[in-house]
């Protein structure tokens, strides 16, 4: 007979630690882009229209 709560609790901790994984991942990513400079940004001119007028 097979031992379900044992296959239950095998199953349960390797999701808590796949969790945890993806967390501490997205923790990573966050810091990368907390800590990385800002981007210079640059306005771009819109061209004129015929009528003199930017839409």
């Amino acid at each position: 007979m097979s031992d379900y709560k044992e296959m239950y609790l095998k199953l349960f901790r390797a999701s808590e630690e796949a969790v945890n994984i993806l967390i501490a991942a997205q923790r990573e990513c966050e810091e990368l882009y907390l800590s990385s400079p800002e981007p210079e940004l640059n306005v771009i001119p819109l061209p004129e229209l015929e009528n003199g007028k930017n839409e």
